[in-house]
């Protein structure tokens, strides 16, 4: 059974940054590519940065593109999201998945940037 703990949020001011992991279990380590997504209150769901499971190809949500690096340790199972220059928007619970978002869901991090 697939397992998500995702970890590393907190309240950070604006221009701060965070790094954020998603350690995951029950898949082949390189099997899924894995993704990052975002909810903030009364919003949808969106996806903001995914990374292939080998060769390590990625994808950013234009928000975040430019100030945000994911990257993947197969061997440690864990997906790591470095988000830079934090703005209030970003300020939302996130989560990690796969690209359809349809595995058993973590309890997410949050992440709250405010002065």
């Amino acid at each position: 059974q697939v397992q998500l703990v995702e970890s590393g949020g907190g309240l950070v001011q604006p221009g701060g940054s965070l790094r954020l992991s998603c350690s995951f279990s029950g898949f082949t380590s390189d099997a899924y590519a894995i993704g990052w997504f975002r909810q903030a209150p009364g919003k949808e769901r969106e996806g903001i940065s995914c990374v292939d499971g080998t060769d390590g190809s990625t994808y950013y949500l234009d928000s975040v593109k430019g100030r945000s690096t994911i990257s993947r340790d197969n061997d440690k199972n864990t997906v790591y999201l470095q988000i830079n220059s934090l703005k209030p928007a970003d300020t939302a619970v996130y989560y990690c998945n796969n690209l359809g978002g349809n595995w058993p869901r973590g309890q997410g991090t949050q992440v709250t940037v405010a002065s």
